[in-house]
């Protein structure tokens, strides 16, 4: 009888063979769910642990706020220092450009001058102001995981683990609660920012308002964020979660505007599966929940989310579930929407699902970190990561555009009140005005897909209907393009009276592809 450990290392050893035959970049490529299972679930599930601790630690021992000030009085003493020494080069901050969620890696962290920020804990929870204050590098696992604790919730709670709130102000968040909220800059109440002379302000509406309409999707060009405050209300233990199959387009778009703008549903999401099938799904916060119906979505060993709505789809079925608080704000996290089952095509079958699935998922970063040039430019040219923000009343042009250039399935549709504020983004007219966000990720099934000529093509309709494209994703536009898209006006008066100018560069060379090649 063979002995497992010499069975199990004849295994490795084969498996080790076989990788130097083909070579290790054919495997990454080709195979690359051996090196995610083998090497990065395990590697995401000690990372996890680590910063749940230290995060827990911290809070529990009250030591954040003691140490915060003094943290950002170093970050000002080196943003004092760079001038001290002429201020050659730009700013920017030190955090590795691969542990951030977007897919773009940006140069700029080589040339630029990198000003360390260590700034990931939350300083406190004022329930009688009822605000948050927390520092920039605090993501959206640790915001629930402490809220939800204490009965209080945020908002506008965007959907992904690592999401972290800095990321989320310099750019934008979502969640299926916007149509009553708006975007996670419109649930925000206070900035504090270091600014290039190395000062500390804080913003409001009231106080330094310019700046505080100004600072978001400005991608860190105006100031380095070291605090900000954010409404809480009171959270619930269930939500009552609908699901209405709906098909036709002109039909969905209609219900969905509909759904949408009823205020009494506090959720409100699409799936859209293909041109004219989509689940359409509402949602309440409740305390009670009938027993039979409650499904905790979040376990490791359930089916992804998508795939889960897709079954009411396919047996043509409405139903009501009761799905826990904190499963229903993360019920995209485990299969990354939908993008892990290109990365692990088996990853949603029982048998993974049971003896894996607790690993799941692999970090956004240590894929990124892990992915090499070949893999980068393979996911340029045949992968689509994108959300553009269309007006309502565009919905129906929209997604036959999105079906024409690029033809993803699903798409994730997400609505949200866009408010007549000041700043880079607001409706056409002075009204606050109902729009939708219409999330594409995964691979273009269009025939002679080509990345550029077909970015260039869907936002150009963006543009065309007066919507926007989320700032995280590869932006084709040239200078121009995207300043009509986005009012550039007061932005760009700030930056002249803050001194930025010579600081940071101007947020469309920080993130455009037009500008970075």
């Amino acid at each position: 009888k063979m002995d497992p450990l010499l069975y199990l290392g004849g295994m490795v050893a084969l498996f080790l063979l076989w990788v130097k035959i083909k070579g290790l970049e054919y495997v990454i490529i080709h195979q690359r769910w051996i090196f995610v299972c083998l090497f990065l679930l395990p590697l995401s599930v000690i990372f996890d642990v680590y910063y749940y601790l230290r995060a827990w630690l911290i809070f529990r021992m009250c030591s954040a706020p003691k140490q915060h000030d003094q943290r950002v009085r170093d970050i000002q003493k080196q943003v004092r220092e760079w001038k001290k020494e002429g201020g050659k080069t730009y700013m920017c901050t030190g955090r590795p450009g691969w542990l951030t969620v977007s897919l773009r890696v940006g140069k700029y962290k080589k040339t630029h001058k990198n000003i360390m920020i260590n700034l990931m804990d939350i300083l406190e929870v004022d329930t009688k102001r009822q605000v948050v204050r927390v520092e920039p590098l605090v993501n959206m696992g640790q915001v629930t995981a402490l809220l939800n604790s204490i009965g209080w919730t945020l908002p506008v709670l965007p959907e992904l683990d690592d999401l972290t709130v800095g990321g989320l102000i310099m750019g934008t968040g979502i969640e299926s609660s916007s149509h009553i909220y708006g975007l996670f800059q419109h649930i925000c109440v206070a900035f504090e920012l270091v600014l290039a002379d190395g000062s500390l302000v804080r913003c409001t509406v009231k106080e330094n308002s310019d700046l505080f309409y100004a600072v978001p999707w400005s991608c860190g060009t105006l100031g380095f964020l070291v605090a900000a405050e954010i409404r809480i209300i009171p959270a619930r233990r269930f939500v009552k979660l609908q699901y209405e199959p709906v098909c036709g387009l002109e039909r969905i778009c209609q219900r969905f505007a509909e759904e949408s703008a009823n205020k009494e549903n506090q959720f409100v999401e699409g799936l859209q599966f293909s041109l004219d099938e989509a689940v359409i799904m509402t949602g309440i916060m409740t305390e009670e929940a009938e027993p039979d119906k409650i499904n905790c979505i979040g376990h490791y060993y359930k089916p992804w989310f998508f795939k889960h709505v897709e079954s009411y789809l396919k047996e043509n079925r409405r139903g009501v579930e009761y799905i826990p608080l904190r499963h229903y704000y993360h019920r995209h996290t485990r299969s990354i929407f939908w993008e892990l089952q290109d990365i692990i095509p088996f990853g949603n079958s029982p048998l993974f699902r049971g003896l894996f699935g607790w690993m799941v998922p692999p970090k956004i970063s240590l894929l990124k970190l892990t992915q090499g040039e070949t893999i980068r430019q393979l996911y340029e040219q045949h992968h689509v990561v994108q959300d553009m923000l269309v007006p309502m009343k565009h919905l129906e042009s929209a997604i036959t555009t999105f079906h024409k250039d690029i033809h993803v399935y699903p798409l994730w549709l997400c609505p949200f009140v866009l408010p007549g504020q000041p700043g880079m983004v607001h409706p056409k007219g002075n009204e606050a005005e109902l729009y939708v966000d219409i999330g594409a990720y995964g691979e273009p099934r269009v025939k002679h897909f080509q990345a550029r000529a077909s970015m260039r093509q869907l936002e150009k309709f963006v543009r065309g209907v007066h919507g926007f494209q989320m700032l995280y994703a590869d932006v084709y536009m040239d200078r121009q393009e995207f300043w009509e898209m986005f009012d550039g006006s007061l932005y760009h008066k700030l930056r002249e009276e803050l001194g930025c100018k010579d600081a940071f560069p101007e947020v469309y060379d920080k993130i455009c592809k037009a500008a970075r090649h």
